[in-house]
């Protein structure tokens, strides 16, 4: 089983900046993805960015250019840095690690992004 912690939501005003970070319990071996959803009120939840299991990393078209997926791997973390934020953005943000060995998906807590203009 593994464990994720998240930290960094908040209030910003549009066009402000905001960090994540998701930091799992322990080493992951076998990772298939790794990265951060949202969910807005009234809406589904949606990919934001991830980091794929061949390297390569995937951003929502709707944030390209404004947030930077990150990780450490010594620390098991990763870290979405949020810059130029709209009123849009508002939502609650999830960490998620999806694991090839076992096959197994694992979701934080959530932490609410809200974005004032």
């Amino acid at each position: 089983q593994v464990r994720l912690v998240e930290s960094g939501g908040g209030l910003v005003q549009a066009g402000g900046s905001l960090r994540l970070s998701c930091a799992a319990s322990r080493k992951i071996g076998s990772i298939r993805a790794m990265g951060w959803h949202r969910q807005a009120p009234g809406k589904q939840r949606e990919l934001v960015a991830t980091f794929l299991y061949d390297g390569s990393t995937n951003y929502a078209d709707s944030v390209k250019g404004r947030f930077t997926l990150s990780r450490d791997n010594a620390e098991n973390t990763v870290y979405l840095q949020m810059n130029n934020l709209k009123p849009e953005d508002t939502a609650v943000y999830y960490c998620n690690l999806n694991t090839i060995i076992p096959q197994a998906q694992y979701w934080g807590q959530g932490t609410q992004v809200t974005v004032s203009s």
